[in-house]
């Protein structure tokens, strides 16, 4: 069965592999769609891809707007080959023939390697930087003009070409666009090119992108070699270099991308971004020997490619904006998540009362705080501290809540309903992560409370006379997902009238001014004993000091509190 794939190049995830392994496959914004595509502009089936005896079609489904290959509208079954740019709407996709690249691979020998191109062709890179060489490797050539016959181009059409492509760079942002009308615009000054390229240094700067190519002649643009050698020398020496004939220069004599080619003159220019760094380059090649380039064609190639790098880097910047603005919004959202985790309100409990508060340090947190009304009328009480903060620790602790409530639900006894939490963590591979938490159990008819601290700070208990205490300190274990087999345990006090209690995540305690000031738990503790009549007052008296404290220095870390109390 032949292989195909789609591979989105422009749109909100670029890069991402639809592998093509079945017989039909429909793209459309339906979600029943093997291919979804979520853009409003889509309709619900869009086009669908079809295996026909071994070559891969496409088929427009009367869509509102349309299909397009190589940017061309089409109409009914449209035969797909390697590298086509396949178009819904705003989104790009390009269309690869496994079966081709693994053919072409096969081609390239121990000196060599192949690597997927965003281009339209299949490109090999030869690796030859370590082969012996009769000179200096890539070293800049004086080059002597020895022919007589010379392609001209008339000075007027020549100037016409680089304003095109200054044009070209100037109002997009789209590389995959601008890039081959670049190297159009160069073979309209270089009539006696026969090949260009653009090739781009990758975000871990180790690999080579092709992203554009061109050939003068049909038929000759099966692969693409391209030396390694000869790139890598003119992104370190931030050079260009011309050669008169490459195809006796004693530099390139084991380079085997110029014998291949039969190139006899070619020019090689860096593209550099703003601050001088070489992002690539762009190379124009000939095969004829009798129309090699000059000294002055180098000159028009090293102003393209300055103008080129920067818009590149505009680009790059451009896209990374894009970025970041997605997954703002992606962050906005999972906020707006987590919240929904949290309890929308304090329980109302007949003698009780309560407050609490949750802010995250980023826009998701590791913090959390729960209330579970349990079958025999008592009141869990739930905070806890995820290691680590942002998106991760967000998405524990969401698992965390369901888990807990489950083991509360099975597990009548407090410590046992933690130490079957704790298996279950242990169980889930979190690697390095672990949770401190505390549980306390309400009995609002008795006011007795049980209190599990797994690696928590003591909860504060304030009597009615406002003397501070921290029950159950002695009896915290360990945090959660440190020691499956840890067995914890519980401790038992009551809430008399008058009585409150507070748990909090370090953030309150380590809360930290501008000149590196923690809150510190004496202080804590000190506005704990404040005269305030509720835990509302008291909750937001605590909260108040601290933003004092902190003023405008930046929040590090997550903040949890919970206060509840029982009336008078």
């Amino acid at each position: 069965m032949a292989i195909g794939r789609l591979v989105m190049v422009v749109g909100p995830v670029m890069g991402q592999k639809y592998e093509l392994d079945k017989p039909r496959m429909v793209m459309g914004r339906h979600p029943g769609c093997e291919i979804v595509i979520d853009a409003g502009a889509v309709s619900r089936q869009h086009a669908h891809i079809i295996l026909d005896r071994g070559k891969f079609y496409v088929e427009d489904l009367q869509s509102r707007n349309g299909t397009f290959v190589n940017d061309q509208k089409i109409a009914g079954r449209h035969l797909l080959r390697h590298a086509d740019s396949l178009r819904i709407c705003d989104l790009g996709f390009r269309f690869d023939d496994i079966d081709f690249l693994k053919k072409q691979a096969d081609k390239v020998g121990d000196t060599g390697f192949a690597i997927e191109s965003e281009s339209s062709q299949s490109i090999m890179i030869e690796d030859d930087r370590d082969m012996p060489s009769g000179s200096n490797v890539m070293s800049k050539l004086e080059v002597s003009d020895t022919s007589r016959m010379r392609l001209e181009v008339n000075p007027i059409t020549k100037l016409k070409a680089v304003l095109e492509i200054t044009h070209n760079l100037s109002k997009s942002l789209s590389l995959d666009d601008v890039l081959p009308k670049v190297l159009d615009s160069l073979f309209t000054i270089f009539l006696q090119a026969d090949r260009g390229f653009v090739v781009l240094r990758d975000s871990s700067g180790d690999q080579l992108i092709p992203k554009a190519v061109k050939f003068r002649r049909p038929g000759e643009d099966d692969a693409i070699r391209i030396s390694r050698m000869v790139v890598d020398e003119v992104m370190s020496s931030k050079e260009a270099i011309l050669s008169a004939d490459a195809a006796t220069d004693t530099r390139f004599q084991m380079s085997q991308s110029i014998a291949d080619f039969r190139i006899r003159s070619m020019m090689c220019a860096p593209l550099l971004d703003s601050e001088g760094n070489a992002q690539g380059v762009i190379q124009i090649d000939t095969l004829n020997q009798s129309a090699r380039f000059r000294d002055d064609d180098l000159e028009v190639l090293v102003g393209v490619a300055s103008q080129a790098g920067l818009a590149i880097e505009n680009a790059q910047l451009h896209e990374d904006q894009l970025h970041q603005q997605a997954l703002q919004r992606d962050l906005q959202m999972a906020h707006r998540v987590q919240l929904g985790f949290l309890p929308s309100a304090p329980p109302e409990i007949p003698g009780y009362h309560f407050f609490d508060f949750y802010d995250s340090a980023y826009e998701v947190g590791g913090d959390y705080h729960d209330y579970v009304k349990l079958p025999n009328g008592q009141l869990a009480i739930m905070v806890a501290d995820v290691s680590g903060k942002g998106i991760s620790a967000a998405l524990l602790t969401a698992k965390l809540s369901a888990e807990m409530r489950f083991c509360l639900a099975t597990e009548p006894d407090p410590a046992a309903a933690v130490t079957k939490l704790n298996e279950v963590f242990c169980l889930g591979g979190w690697e390095d992560r672990f949770v401190t938490m505390v549980l306390l159990v309400l009995d609002p008819v008795t006011g007795d409370v049980t209190i599990v601290n797994a690696g928590h700070m003591p909860p504060l208990l304030r009597l009615s006379n406002l003397a501070v205490e921290m029950p159950g300190a002695e009896k915290a274990g360990l945090p959660i997902g440190i020691s499956e087999d840890f067995q914890y345990e519980s401790f038992a006090m009551r809430l008399e009238t008058g009585d409150t209690m507070a748990v909090f995540t370090d953030g309150f305690s380590e809360a930290m001014n501008a000149d590196g000031e923690l809150y510190g738990m004496a202080q804590l503790e000190a506005r704990f004993a404040d005269p305030q009549t509720s835990a509302a007052d008291l909750g937001q008296h605590i909260l108040e000091d601290v933003k004092r404290h902190v003023a405008d220095h930046p929040q590090s870390d997550d903040m949890c509190l919970v206060c509840f109390g029982r009336d008078k």
